[in-house]
């Protein structure tokens, strides 16, 4: 048996720890949402969380965990007659990224289903987490349609399994705790919302804590038994803590003044919805019940919010959660009521993990965890040219909706909202024989397939004789992400100052739709000499928008380098993810220069692309009375369409939607 790294010897994590103990003693708060670089004892904590969780009681033989005192009249494995049950220790459970749909949900034999006309459930990981903790690691990185069913099982506290007419309902009420490192994509917002508190974790820059941190993890990995064993009165004194907690938090009162202080603060931070003042007011009473006082205080209120908002306040993806403290406390002061005790620093505050947190250590600042401020970025000064010579960034015009840019065919990568893709999820288009498991029964089809052959089985009952030979496979047409390389002009041709703004806005407008269909996204710039690789592929788009910012301009245009330096990106990234289909987004106004024939190298190189059939879109940037068309000839030879920087807006009335399609009938 495994032995977990105890959760009293984690170093310098004090708010992730404080935020997981809240939810053991109020699991209705929502679960938690952990942010922040690897190697910052994320996963340590969590799967340290469950040995000091208490045990629950169970009825013998179920399998849905159903409590004994009350147990579910819907459980498929009941009914059940209220006793006393069996006690085991609390689960976790972890959901890994790439599991199926089937088990997280569970699923049906549905030979048995066929043949004998019973409902022969096998349970999932809900079934097992109820009453126990759901962890995903790296939940950024999770399905959509995964996401879409922990959606539903968060909000209804069960699980529905419905598959051709045969429907099974359980409970599944779990602890939620997901990690992340934002470096590799932000989550969707509904299933940020639905995570009650969140943490930002980031590695000590203090010398003697990263000490402590080491020496107290070659002694785990040296002898991991002793080293808990080392550790056995603080985690003994910590669960005793959390009963204590959970008795005492129905006797906790919620004054109207703390009530006030909450909506108040939810209100003046402006977060959407009524779940964040729910949020906090759970959160704030639990604070109450962990500090062992039976009163709602302005500093839980306080702690509640720093936990509770940060992750609810974004309003794009390029926003860093955070909050405003000075503003939090203005909030705060102004709402106090008369019988509130002003100094923060007073009797029973608390609420920090006993021995295992390291030194003391400040409360951090917003931005200091794990999150980058926004660079401060120099504009432009005025009279700059905007020929050769290298010049200072400017700021991105405002983003903007964009309209649809797709790449043709029907692919197989990754669930997303981009391109037409065969997929487990979404509409039915036909059947096929089964590879491997089955997962998505046609039943038409297998019935169609069975039919023939039942009396040569012998058929005598009313049930259908169904051979593996008979069961057909749904197929599915949906959505998939793709990875949009971002071909970006920097060059002395683009680097007016409302020029540049206006073609970073464009490109930031496309990596935000890029955001929110699930792409990857890449940026390469050329400018002077040569191109380079600004961002190497990744799901991270505000790393796409960092690096776009501080973007230099200034030069001469090295169409083809840029492009060849794109064709070089694909082939790698072919070799990594084959199944993922490439959009190349060139954003350029066509003006080669540069070297000896510049523009008939910018030729040959597009056709690198064209032959092997990459699909292409070009963003021409060329302004002014006087067009010469460059952008457009570079699209034909790429194989690609062009789009203007006008054009590019959904709400445009230049034209009619252009994407890649449109040139691929045209070469047809």
């Amino acid at each position: 048996m495994s032995t977990h790294f105890p959760f009293t010897a984690v170093v310098g994590q004090q708010d992730l720890q404080l935020a997981l103990l809240l939810n053991s003693v109020a699991p209705n708060i929502g679960g938690v949402l952990v942010r922040g670089e690897k190697g910052t004892a994320k996963s340590t904590a969590v799967r340290a969380l469950s040995a000091l969780l208490p045990g629950v009681n169970v009825v013998s033989g179920c399998r849905f965990s159903c409590d004994p005192a009350s147990p579910d009249p819907a459980c498929p494995d009941g009914p059940h007659e209220a006793g006393t049950g069996v006690s085991r220790d609390a689960r976790m459970v972890e959901l890994p990224v790439g599991a199926s749909e089937d088990r997280l949900v569970g699923a049906l034999d549905i030979e048995r289903a066929l043949a004998e006309g019973v409902k022969a459930f096998e349970p999932g990981l809900l079934a097992d987490a109820h009453r126990g903790i759901l962890y995903v690691d790296e939940v950024n990185l999770l399905h959509d349609h995964l996401v879409d069913l922990l959606l539903d099982a968060a909000a209804m506290g069960a699980s529905y399994v419905e598959r051709e007419g045969v429907s099974v309902r359980h409970a599944a009420r779990f602890l939620l705790v997901g990690t992340m490192n934002p470096e590799e994509g932000e989550l969707r917002p509904q299933l940020l919302d639905r995570f009650g508190l969140t943490v930002e974790v980031a590695a000590s820059r203090e010398t003697d804590q990263r000490v402590e941190v080491v020496r107290r993890r070659l002694a785990y990995d040296d002898d991991p038994a002793a080293f808990a064993a080392g550790w056995a009165d603080e985690e003994d004194a910590l669960r005793a803590r959390i009963v204590a907690a959970r008795a005492l938090l129905p006797e906790v009162r919620l004054g109207d003044a703390a009530l006030r202080q909450i909506a108040a603060t939810c209100a003046a931070f402006e977060v959407d919805g009524m779940r964040a003042d729910i949020v906090m007011a759970r959160t704030a009473t639990a604070l109450a019940a962990w500090a062992g006082r039976t009163d709602v205080l302005a500093e839980d209120v306080r702690q509640a919010a720093l936990l509770a908002l940060p992750h609810r306040r974004r309003r794009n993806p390029f926003d860093a959660p955070g909050l405003d403290e000075d503003k939090l406390d203005d909030t705060l002061e102004q709402n106090r009521g008369e019988d509130e005790d002003p100094d923060p620093d007073g009797p029973g505050g608390g609420g920090r993990p006993p021995r295992g947190d390291g030194p003391d250590t400040p409360p951090q600042p917003e931005g200091e965890a794990g999150d980058t401020p926004a660079p401060s970025v120099p504009e432009q000064g005025r009279g700059q040219s905007s020929g050769g010579g290298e010049q200072q960034p400017v700021r991105a015009g405002e983003p903007f909706r964009t309209k649809m840019l797709s790449v043709p065919g029907l692919g197989e990568g990754a669930a997303g909202r981009r391109s037409r893709a065969r997929t487990e999820h979404g509409r039915t288009t036909g059947a096929r024989r089964p590879q491997g498991a089955l997962t998505k029964l046609h039943l038409a089809a297998t019935v169609q397939a069975a039919a023939p052959h039942q009396r040569a089985r012998g058929r005598s009952g009313r049930g259908l004789v169904v051979r593996r030979d008979d069961l057909r496979q749904a197929a599915r047409e949906g959505r998939e992400g793709n990875l949009v390389l971002f071909v970006v002009d920097a060059s002395g041709s683009m680097a007016a100052r409302q020029r540049m703004a206006a073609v970073k806005g464009a490109v930031l407008s496309l990596l935000l739709d890029a955001y929110q269909r699930r792409d990857k996204v890449g940026l390469i710039t050329f400018r002077g000499k040569d191109a380079e690789v600004a961002l190497p592929p990744t799901s991270s788009v505000d790393a796409a928008a960092a690096r776009l910012e501080l973007l230099p301009t200034g030069g001469r245009t090295p169409v083809a380098a840029g492009l060849l330096k794109a064709h070089e990106v694909l082939r790698v990234e072919r070799l990594r993810d084959p199944s993922r289909r490439p959009l190349l987004v060139v954003v350029t106004d066509g003006r080669a220069t540069g070297g000896p024939d510049p523009v008939a190298l910018a030729t040959r190189a597009a056709r690198l692309h064209e032959a092997e059939g990459i699909a292409s879109v070009v963003v021409d940037c060329e302004s002014g009375p006087v067009r010469l068309g460059l952008a457009g000839s570079l699209a034909h030879d790429l194989g690609g369409s062009a789009v203007t920087l006008d054009e590019l807006r959904a709400d445009s009335i230049a034209g009619l939607v252009k994407d890649v399609q449109e040139t691929n009938r045209r070469a047809a």
